[in-house]
C-alpha cells in the first residue's frame, strides 16, 4: 500500500505538470514542469523524501527498460535515418560535449561560491 501511495503522489506532481502545460504557452514539456514542481516540493519540504523515495528508486533503477520501445522503433525507422545519419549524430555528440561542459562549469561555479560563503 505504501508503494502505491508512493507512485499516486508522483502521479499527482505529473498531472500538475501537465496542468502548468496546458495553462502556460510555453514550449517547455509537461514533464520538466513535473520535475520542477517536484524539486520545489522537495525542497521546501513540503512534500518530505521518505514519502516517495521507495518508489522513485523503483522508478530510477527500471529506467534503461523504458527506452528498449524508442530503440526497436528507431531500427524500424531505419530507413527514414539512413540519409540523416551523419548530421543526427554530428549533433548529438556536439551537444553532449556542450552539456557536459557546461554543467561541469556551472557546478565548479556553485561549489566555489559555497566554499566562499562558509
Amino acid at each position: 500500500m505504501k508503494y502505491l501511495r508512493q507512485l499516486c503522489i508522483i502521479m499527482l506532481v505529473s498531472f500538475a505538470g501537465e496542468a502548468v502545460r496546458a495553462i502556460l504557452p510555453f514550449p517547455i514539456p509537461a514533464s520538466i514542469y513535473g520535475l520542477v514542481i517536484m524539486m520545489v516540493l522537495l525542497m521546501t519540504k513540503l512534500l518530505p523524501l521518505s514519502a516517495v523515495e521507495e518508489t522513485a528508486d523503483f522508478l530510477v533503477g527500471i529506467m534503461p527498460v523504458m527506452f528498449i520501445p524508442a530503440a526497436v522503433g528507431l531500427m524500424g525507422a531505419w530507413g527514414e535515418l539512413r540519409p540523416v545519419l551523419l548530421p543526427v549524430a554530428a549533433i548529438l555528440v556536439i551537444t553532449t560535449v556542450l552539456v557536459m561542459a557546461v554543467t561541469g562549469r556551472i557546478t565548479q561555479l556553485l561549489m566555489k561560491m559555497r566554499k566562499g560563503g562558509r
